[in-house]
């Protein structure tokens, strides 16, 4: 039976509409007009128009993160996806972590981004849950009243390549450099963190899970189910990802099938800033990935 974790108002959100403006060497976005709570936010949502990805201005409903965590176990990477069931668009994908920023947080998106792991990805290891560090930050232990965390060893967030292209919030460069889209489905612009999660020697063998916040009448509620941890590694080869998905409990890797499986617009196909899809087939995004690499395997055929 799912387990009751915390338990939060929804009241206390807030965030701020943003006006985005790019062209082709950078992005930038400020807030704009008064602030909005999650119902308020959601009712902006809605589909926005734009022709031309490369160069535009814009007034968007909000600012959302996501984190593409790559997992680091046993000598190999594993990208780390969470199903989501998205009530507001009546589909159940797999995801990055992600999260809305809220309105204190929207120079600071980075923030948000590492707070989102910790209350979204939970690895349980023989002694206790694990805390994690970002540089000489630590991360929330957002269930510390229901959950033994483990005190003498954390794992770690670290900053992997960034991309080509900045993004500024007002004049400040955003030094992390996410990877940005604007959204155009949901009025919302992006920002994609590459982060690599390490675990602790010795740290025995470890089971992960996802826990995500449902809105249950009026309160906000986050529940551990460990008969579906929902959360998935996807192993990379090369640095690519390939076609196989896992979950990993008591330090095993279990096969999870991808039939039907759907990946979130995050995976889409994205046209200078632009991503215009919901969502994405995994045997498409796969056919993609793959057909990607083949020019540069190709290429590195030649030069040998």
């Amino acid at each position: 039976m799912p387990r009751m974790l915390v338990r939060k108002n929804p009241g206390t959100f807030k965030t701020l509409p943003l006006v985005v403006e790019a062209d082709a060497e950078c992005l930038t976005y400020q807030s704009v007009g008064r602030a909005l709570n999650f119902s308020e936010m959601l009712e902006r949502r809605k589909p926005v128009d734009i022709s031309d990805g490369e160069r535009f201005s814009v007034e968007l409903a909000n600012l959302g993160v996501s984190v593409r965590v790559t997992l680091k176990w046993q000598n190999r990477d594993y990208w780390v996806l969470v199903r989501q069931r998205r009530q507001d668009r009546g589909d159940v994908v797999l995801k990055l972590v992600s999260g809305y920023v809220p309105a204190h947080e929207l120079n600071l998106p980075l923030l948000t981004a590492i707070q989102e792991v910790a209350e979204e990805c939970l690895i349980e290891a023989p002694d206790g849950w694990l805390q994690g560090r970002f540089g000489e930050t630590w991360l929330p232990a957002p269930y510390a009243g229901s959950l033994q965390y483990q005190e003498a060893r954390q794992f770690r967030l670290n900053p992997l390549s960034g991309a080509a292209r900045p993004v500024r919030c007002g004049n400040l460069t955003l030094l992390e450099r996410p990877r940005a889209y604007v959204h155009a489905p949901t009025a919302s612009l992006q920002l994609v963190y590459d982060l690599s999660l390490e675990l602790p020697k010795a740290t025995g063998p470890v089971s992960l899970f996802h826990v995500d916040e449902k809105l249950e009448g009026d309160t906000l509620v986050a529940r551990l189910d460990r008969a579906r941890p929902d959360l998935y590694l996807v192993p990379l080869l090369d640095g690519r990802p390939t076609d196989e998905l896992f979950t990993l409990s008591a330090g095993e890797l279990r096969p999870a099938s991808t039939r039907g499986l759907w990946l979130a617009e995050s995976f889409a196909e994205q046209t200078g800033w632009l991503v215009r899809d919901e969502r994405v087939r995994w045997k498409d995004w796969i056919a993609r990935v793959n057909k990607a690499a083949a020019p540069e395997n190709e290429q590195g055929r030649r030069c040998r």
